[in-house]
């Protein structure tokens, strides 16, 4: 037996200052939603040089940026682990469109060795059904399968539904879920609209339908809930204060896995 997930609550992401001179629409990590477990924060972003995300350090959690180079797009996946530090600084003149997902790591795997995994547009794995395209980053739609290994169990698909198509994705029944509108309207919402999705105890899928005589491109995100505690410090994420302290100390003193911290800098570092 299955039933469709319907939505709990909807609201529309709003624009912020973020990082040096940039500017986000953030749903996630956002005050009234701190956090959706497993996921910590989701932007979408549009960001032009000389503005950008210029060197900092993570750890404790898994990062996407999904970019969109129209009609190109670029997936890079990043499991920050005990300690990385990085930079996210648009390349050429023009805007740099898409979307940075968090997704937390369990408590064992917040000190694993850093990872990172790309998907150049030709490698990501795509398909199409009854007018239905995707794109899938993580996880599996239309029988497709992503390369993409997530420590978190994660999926991540890119839509976009044609007038008059309909779409029945399968979702996880014990998983949390959202959907975020890009373009065009669905019937359960207008674009730059945040969804979570009901968690019920069946088997379930999610249907959806156009209500528009243009396309829907949405992004649908389901994940694993790890139910432990989460305490935010900026870039690191841990379940105890405790381990907050700890991780600010081994930044600052470049130890237990920012040994290379206090000597690198990114091409675009001051």
């Amino acid at each position: 037996e299955s039933m469709s997930r319907t939505v709990d609550q909807t609201f529309e992401s709003k624009w912020q200052d973020e990082g040096i001179g940039a500017r986000v629409r953030r749903s996630i990590g956002r005050p009234g939603l701190r956090n959706f477990d497993p996921f910590l924060l989701c932007d979408e972003f549009c960001v032009r040089a000389p503005a950008g995300f210029p060197d900092h350090p993570h750890r404790g959690f898994e990062t996407n940026q999904l970019y969109f180079y129209q009609p190109a797009c670029l997936s890079q996946w990043m499991t920050a682990g005990r300690g990385i530090v990085h930079c996210e600084m648009p390349g050429g003149k023009e805007d740099a469109l898409g979307i940075q997902l968090w997704v937390n790591l369990k408590r064992a795997d917040k000190l694993v060795t850093p990872a990172y995994q790309e998907l150049v547009d030709k490698d990501i794995p795509r398909g199409e059904k009854s007018g239905v395209k995707v794109k899938v980053i993580a996880g599996e739609a239309f029988g497709i399968k992503s390369p993409v290994y997530t420590r978190t169990p994660t999926s991540y698909l890119d839509f976009t539904m044609g007038p008059g198509s309909k779409l029945d994705q399968p979702i996880a029944p014990s998983w949390n879920c959202f959907a975020y509108i890009l373009s065009g309207e669905a019937a359960f919402g207008e674009p730059y609209a945040y969804l979570i999705l009901s968690y019920p105890v069946l088997t379930c899928c999610l249907c959806i339908y156009p209500q528009s005589s243009s396309p829907c491109h949405f992004i649908l995100v389901s994940g694993e809930p790890i139910e432990e505690p989460v305490v935010q410090h900026g870039p690191f994420v841990m379940t105890s204060q405790e381990e907050i302290a700890q991780a600010m100390r081994d930044y600052r003193g470049a130890k237990n896995g920012f040994e290379n911290a206090a000597t690198w800098n990114s091409d675009f570092a001051d």
